[in-house]
This record gives structure tokens, C-alpha cells and sequence, in this order.
């Protein structure tokens, strides 16, 4: 048997027959779901895996099984595909966060859906489609053990690997313990967290290259693992960066073992720089009056850093967006992954505002992290995808990205800086190719302003006129 394995891209990054594969490397990192899935696979059948993010998918693929992954912000595209293959007699088979926590809509598309995790289940699926009595949904209602984890068949990604930043993602753990109200990790993994065996770690990380990717959601929620793993790293010369929690910089100890063994940057989700929105989503554990001083002590390590920051917040108003990037920049941020606040089915942050009627609108393709889908308290929906657009677009400014770059470098050390200026042209790559500009909803526009706004609305109108595809982002 055959088996297709595809990840979904949105409309804007996705690759199509004969184009060109949109220039966001430092975005893009092994597709480690799905090559794990293909390591699951029974050696028996062929496995192929497709990223529309690199190359453009082949509906007339011989494959006899169609296995798509896919988060909320990609499920109608991954409709479409089902639609696509179920007319040319393909078996469709869903999986990954959507599928896990909607899988009754998932049921509504694809033949079969997979909730939940893949190990002690994908093994069935495939030998119950071989004697064609497959059941309509598979729950993993328990909690795989991570022993059994393969490593993942990374060279199914080798044809394509220079579009990534690495093809090389390690993962240590999966859950995380803290229960923040939008997260989706908190809802898949029910609040659960746990290790793969150190040994086994240590043994895959010994058949990577110098340069790879831990691709944990905390790092550090064991903090004594974490330390044993560094230890054990230190004398492999690798660099790697990650993502895990601010309080690493509590423990001058971790964050130096973590340096020793290569670590060169880390994301954090900082999410806000209000106190009560962090009570409200059940984030306290991170304390904005020690956001500065965790920073520099991350930058004094040799650690650059990527704030995660959410906006749209129940105690945001129209001044946060200035706000953030007074704070992005007094703090010495390195880095800016931005998202309007997007409640994701399946979280108690979704149930929140469905009961108050504050949702937008179930249009999954919008539930991208960079559009409003909500009714904010203190703004209007307007306002709010304004002010994100305005503050990603002002961070990402060229000068600013040069100015960081320099700072690094000489404050922190040269990979950080190296890794600082390839994400910041990325970043601002995307938001010229997607027209993002916005505007700071705190500061009334000038006469010069309005008049400009009327050039922008006329020339769309005019575009549309001529029914040509207007900017859009």
C-alpha cells in the first residue's frame, strides 16, 4: 500500500504548480509529525510525505491513502484536499490538533479520523484499512508511552531540506504542565506532561547534525531532566535553540548548562505585559515586573530571545500596541512572533467566548493567529487588526532590525545576533509581501494621513474595478 502523508499551507504561503516557494526558511522546521507518523508506518507499505509550504501537491498521486495533519488556521484548506482526493477514489485519513479536539467535524470530511496522539494507534489504522474494516474515529483516550516513540524518517524530507531552517527537530517531551486557557497544547494533551527516556534522547541526538532543533513546547518543565540532558550535551558541540518557559532565567544554573550545550536561542511566551491578563488565562506563573531583569539575565548567559506576545487581551485597549513595542524595545527583545487573540476550538479560552457571544465567526482559515475573529472588550475588531498589522510592521522596520542585530552581536554574542537578523528579515519579507502596514488605533490620523487612506481605498476599489486581486493580507 501506498500512503501519502501531507501537511496543508494557507493560501499565501502555499507553493503551487510552477511557482516559487515563498523566501520564509527561518520559518519553516522538519515537518516532525508526520515523519514520525511515516516512522509508525509498517515498513511493508511505501510512505511519501508533502508540505505545501515547499512544493505544490499532486492530486493525481497513485498513493492509495491520503494522511493529512493540520491546526484550526489550516482546516478548510485541508477539506479542500480531502474533497480533492475522496473524488478521485482515494481514503482520506485526518489527524493532529483540529481533527483531535473537533473530530466530529473532521468525521464530516475525511473517511477516517485519528484524535489524539499517533503511537498504539496509526499501526491499527493502517492494518484495519489493509482488510477494509476501518472505523470512522480513532481516540488515543490514553497517553502513548514515549519509549515508543521511533525516530523520525527524516530523509523523506531530504529532496526538499534546503527550504528549511533545519529538518533536524528533536523533541525531549510532549505536554505541558501549566493549564493557560488558549492553549491548544493544554486541551490535546489534557493538561499532561512527559519524557521520552534521556537515552533515547541522547542516542537520536547522536545521529543529527551540529545544528538542529528541540521542538518541545517547555524545555524545562522537568528541570532536573533537562539539566541531565544538558549535561550529557555538553560535549557534542551542537547548537540548537527551543522554546520554555521566562522562568528559566530563575535558575542560574539551567540556563548555563543550557549555553554549555549549545543553546543559542529560546522562545518565550511572554503573551503580555498586563498583570490581569495574565490571571485571566491562567498565566501567572510569568510576572511582568521581572520581565527585563529574566531577559538580561538570558542575553548575559549568551541567549537570544523571541517574545511571544498576544494581543486583543479582556484588559487590552486601543494604547497596547504602542505599549508592546515600548516594552519589546526597553526590554531588548530579539525577536517578535505576534498573534491577535484567537480562541482555538477545543480550549476553555473558545468556550469562554462562545458563551458570550463574542466570536466573529467560525471561518477556521481566519483562525490564524493574524486576524481578528473576535469582539475585543476595550476596541472595536477594526481597531484591533489595525494595531497588530501596525505594531508587527513598526518592529520589523529595517532600521530597527539592523539596530538589534548590531546590539546582539556585541551584548550577547554573534550566533544569537546571526540567528536575530535572518528572523528579523523574514519577518519583515512576510509583512511586505503580505501589504501589512496597519496603524496605531491610540493616535488620530493627521489630514495627510486621511488623505492617504483615501489614495489606499480608492486605488482598491479601482483594483476590484477591474477585477483584479486586491492586496490583502
Amino acid at each position: 500500500m501506498k500512503i501519502l502523508l501531507v501537511l496543508p499551507a494557507t493560501e499565501r504561503h502555499r507553493v503551487v504548480p510552477g511557482g516559487e516557494v515563498p523566501k520564509r526558511k527561518m520559518l519553516r522546521f522538519s515537518v516532525l509529525g508526520l515523519t514520525t507518523v511515516a516512522a509508525l508506518t509498517p515498513a511493508r507499505h511505501e510512505v511519501l510525505v508533502r508540505d505545501e509550504n515547499v512544493e505544490a501537491l499532486d492530486f493525481e498521486t497513485d498513493a492509495d491513502v491520503v494522511g493529512v495533519t493540520f491546526m484550526t488556521g489550516l482546516a478548510n484548506r485541508a477539506y479542500e484536499i480531502a474533497a480533492e482526493f475522496k473524488r478521485r477514489g482515494k481514503l482520506v485519513v485526518a489527524g493532529g490538533y483540529h481533527p483531535t479536539l473537533m473530530p466530529e467535524e473532521a468525521a464530516r470530511h475525511f473517511d477516517i479520523v485519528v484524535a489524539g496522539e499517533a503511537e498504539g494507534v496509526w499501526p491499527r489504522v493502517v492494518a484495519d484499512i489493509e482488510r477494509g474494516e476501518f472505523r470512522r474515529i480513532y481516540r488515543n483516550v490514553g497517553m502513548p508511552d514515549l519509549r515508543e516513540t521511533p525516530v523520525p524518517r527524516r530523509e523523506l524530507l531530504e529532496r526538499m531540506r534546503d527550504e528549511y531552517v533545519t529538518t533536524n527537530a528533536v523533541q525531549t517531551g510532549r505536554g505541558c504542565p501549566h493549564q493557560c486557557r488558549f492553549c491548544s497544547v493544554a486541551a490535546f494533551f489534557k493538561g499532561s506532561f512527559r519524557t521520552r527516556p534521556l537515552e533515547n534522547v541522547l542516542a537520536e541526538l547522536a545521529q543529527v547534525p551540529k545544528v538542529f532543533m528541540f521542538v518541545d513546547d517547555n524545555i524545562i518543565s522537568d528541570p532536573e531532566y533537562a539539566k541531565a540532558l544538558f549535561r550529557a550535551m555538553a560535549p557534542m558541540g551542537k547548537r540548537w535553540v527551543s522554546q520554555c518557559s521566562i522562568k528559566i532565567a530563575d535558575d542560574p544554573e539551567l540556563l548555563r548548562l543550557a549555553y554549555e550545550a549549545g543553546c543559542r536561542g529560546l522562545f518565550l511566551g511572554i503573551e503580555t505585559i498586563n498583570q490581569d491578563n495574565l490571571t485571566a488565562v491562567q498565566k501567572d506563573i510569568n510576572d511582568p515586573r521581572q520581565y527585563e531583569r529574566r531577559i538580561r539575565l538570558m542575553h548575559e548567559a549568551g541567549i537570544g530571545v523571541q517574545a511571544g506576545m498576544i494581543v486583543g487581551l479582556d484588559s487590552d485597549d486601543v494604547t497596547v500596541f504602542e505599549k508592546t513595542l515600548d516594552f519589546l524595545q526597553s526590554a531588548e527583545l530579539d525577536a517578535l512572533q505576534l498573534a491577535i487573540l484567537t480562541p482555538q476550538p477545543g480550549t476553555p479560552l473558545h468556550e469562554d467566548f462562545a458563551k458570550a457571544g463574542r466570536l466573529l465567526h467560525r471561518d477556521w482559515g481566519r483562525y490564524d493567529f493574524r486576524h481578528a475573529v473576535i469582539q475585543p472588550k476595550h476596541m472595536t475588531p477594526e481597531e484591533l487588526q489595525a494595531g497588530a498589522d501596525w505594531l508587527y510592521a513598526q518592529y520589523y522596520r529595517l532600521d530597527r532590525i539592523i539596530l538589534r542585530t548590531l546590539r546582539l552581536a556585541f551584548k550577547v554574542g554573534v550566533e544569537p545576533a546571526y540567528l536575530g537578523w535572518r528572523l528579523g528579515l523574514t519577518y519583515r519579507y512576510n509583512n511586505i509581501r503580505e501589504g501589512i502596514v496597519g496603524r496605531n488605533p491610540a493616535r488620530k490620523p493627521g489630514l495627510l494621513a486621511r488623505l492617504w487612506e483615501g489614495v489606499k481605498d480608492s486605488f482598491q476599489l479601482g483594483v476590484r474595478a477591474w477585477g483584479l486581486r486586491p492586496i490583502s493580507r
